[in-house]
């Protein structure tokens, strides 16, 4: 069964922030079709974790592998190839504000080398549709609320099928009503057979959602519970 084949797997692994030790004896596996929480303080290594798994900082010790890559093994030319497999959502949307939505997608297309015009514009339409913006495509980003902002990065994490969803505080800059409807978006997003994993410090929105929850603390990454923090 999909649900069961590891998209994330991390043993015995270190992770570093330059030669700084952020993580030690990392054990983490994620599964296709998962939800999983990253919860910790600022500063406790969420980021740094999810830096490793897109492949934005190396990975030197331990075990590691996403998407089908293995992370020991990454060469800086194949960092392309996994972020095809990988959609990021980032805490400040980072949309670019100088073009509409349609085109914030197609740009990412382009860039990962889609060259079909119509077969771009057909898929910008089903993720805006996907995370409910289909009519919303012509419009500026500085022309959205914050929420729809959030939800155009989320469709732009969409475009490639990525196998996994890292989403980096996709909630940080939101009130808690958009907040609560993005990461019921988010955990739709894996009932499709994606592994999401959500990277948050606000515990208030988690006991909405069923979800596994890790835990960075003391440098270490440890296994909450299976049921949300209330």
């Amino acid at each position: 069964m999909a649900e069961s084949t590891p998209i994330i797997q991390l043993m015995n692994a270190r992770i570093f922030q330059r030669e700084n030790l952020v993580l030690n004896n990392v054990d983490l596996t994620v599964n296709a079709g998962e939800f999983v929480y990253l919860v910790g303080r600022t500063g406790s290594g969420k980021s740094s974790l999810m830096r490793t798994l897109y492949g934005d900082l190396p990975f030197v010790e331990g075990e590691g592998q996403v998407a089908g890559f293995d992370l020991r093994k990454l060469k800086r030319r194949q960092v392309p190839y996994l972020r095809r497999k990988i959609g990021i959502v980032f805490q400040d949307f980072q949309l670019l504000g100088d073009r509409n939505v349609n085109d914030n997608l197609t740009f990412v297309m382009r860039s990962t080398g889609w060259k079909d015009r119509k077969g771009m514009e057909g898929k910008a339409q089903e993720v805006l549709e996907k995370v409910g913006l289909g009519n919303k495509g012509y419009k500026m980003p500085h022309e959205l609320s914050g929420g729809e902002q959030q939800r155009v990065s989320i469709a732009r994490a969409l475009v490639n099928d990525p196998e996994l969803v890292l989403a980096d505080e996709p909630t940080g800059n939101l009130d808690p009503e958009t907040t609560a409807e993005i990461v019921d978006l988010l955990y739709t997003i894996s009932h499709g057979g994606r592994c999401v994993l959500m990277a948050t410090h606000d515990y208030t929105h988690m006991q909405k959602v069923n979800a596994r929850v890790v835990r960075c603390e003391d440098g270490k990454l440890l296994e909450v519970s299976t049921e949300p923090v209330l």
